[in-house]
C-alpha cells in the first residue's frame, strides 16, 4: 500500500481472525515500505506480539524479497540500568530476534542506552538522532493492558519526548516473567515519548489476545486521554491498528470497521495502490 495515500484516509482498524494473520498483515506493510524506500527509517518494538512479524521479516530477507542493507532503525524503549549485552535488555532482544538474522548494518540499529552515564542527555540525543536521519517512516507498536505504548504509562503527557519513565506496578508485574527470582528487575526505563511516536509518518499497532481487548477498546473508541496513552493515536493522520478477533472483542463498531476497510481496499485497488 502506498504509505502517503493513507494520510487521506481515517484511522484504520483491521480485524483479522488470528494472531498469525495479524503478523502477516503487519510484516507486509513493513516489506512494502522498505521496497518503496530502501533507506527507510523504522521504529521497532519489543515484547511477545512483534515476534511473529519479525520472523516473517527474517524469512523475507532470507528469500531476497527485501533487503535491510540501507535501513536504519530506532527502538521504542530500554530498561534503565541494563547494558546492551544483558540478556533481559531490549538491545539483546532485538539482536536475538531480528538484527542478527537480517542484512542490516548493526551501526544503523539504535536502541536507547540503558547504561548511559547521563540518561537525560541520552534521551535528548536520541530524539536529535531521529531528526538527523529524517524521521521515522513507520513505527511499530504493541499495547499494554493499561493502554501504554512504549513505556508511556497512564498519565504520560501526550506531547512527551524521549525521557526517563517510571514503570507502573502492572507493567512490572507483566514483565516479571522474563526475570528470574533473584535477578534485578528495573523499575525505570528510557522510552520514546508519545510526541516522538506521533511524529512517525505511519504508525502500526499490533494487538492479539483477549487480554488486550480492553486496551484496544479504550484506544480506538474511548476519549483522547492520558489515562490511555494509546488513545493519542486518534490524532495521528496515518495510524493503523491490526488486531485479532480476541483483541477486537470489546469494540462496539466492529461491523463498521470492517466496512471501512473493505471500502478502503476498493479505493486502493482502483488507484492501483495494492
Amino acid at each position: 500500500m502506498d504509505i502517503a495515500l493513507h494520510r487521506y484516509l481515517p484511522m484504520r482498524i483491521v480485524i483479522l481472525d488470528s494472531a498469525d494473520e495479524v503478523a502477516a498483515y503487519g510484516a507486509e506493510i513493513f516489506i512494502r515500505c522498505i521496497r518503496q524506500k530502501p533507506a527507510a527509517v523504522l521504529g521497532l518494538a519489543t515484547g511477545s506480539t512483534p515476534l511473529a512479524l519479525y520472523r516473517r521479516l527474517i524469512d523475507a530477507n532470507r528469500d531476497a524479497v527485501v533487503s535491510f542493507a540501507k535501513v536504519s532503525s530506532f527502538n521504542l524503549d530500554e530498561y534503565l540500568g541494563l547494558a546492551g549485552d544483558h540478556p533481559q535488555s531490549y538491545r539483546h532482544f532485538m539482536n536475538t530476534h531480528l538484527f542478527d538474522h537480517i542484512d542490516i548494518n548493526p551501526d544503523n540499529t539504535h536502541v536507547p542506552p540503558g547504561d548511559a552515564a547521563d540518561p537525560l542527555q541520552a534521551c535528548a540525543d536520541y530524539d536529535k538522532l531521529i531528526t538527523k536521519l529524517g524521521g521515522i517512516d513507520i513505527q511499530l507498536l504493541g499495547i499494554g493492558r493499561n493502554g501504554h505504548i512504549g513505556f508511556n504509562e497512564p498519565s504520560s503527557g501526550l506531547q512527551s519526548r524521549t525521557r526517563v519513565k517510571t514503570l507502573t506496578r502492572a507493567t512490572i508485574d507483566d514483565n516479571a516473567r522474563f526475570f528470574s527470582t533473584q535477578e534485578f528487575q528495573p523499575h525505570l526505563s528510557i522510552t520514546m515519548g508519545i510526541g516522538t511516536i506521533l511524529e512517525a509518518r505511519k504508525v502500526v499497532l499490533l494487538a492479539t489476545g483477549a487480554a488486550k481487548a480492553g486496551a484496544i477498546k479504550a484506544a480506538a473508541e474511548g476519549p483522547l486521554t492520558a489515562s490511555c496513552p494509546a488513545s493519542a493515536l486518534q490524532m495521528h493522520p496515518d495510524a493503523l491498528l491490526i488486531v485479532d478477533a480476541a483483541a477486537a472483542a470489546g469494540l462496539e463498531r466492529k461491523a463498521f470497521y470492517k466496512h471501512i476497510e473493505r471500502e478502503n481496499q476498493k479505493l486502493l485497488q482502483s488507484l492501483g495502490k495494492t
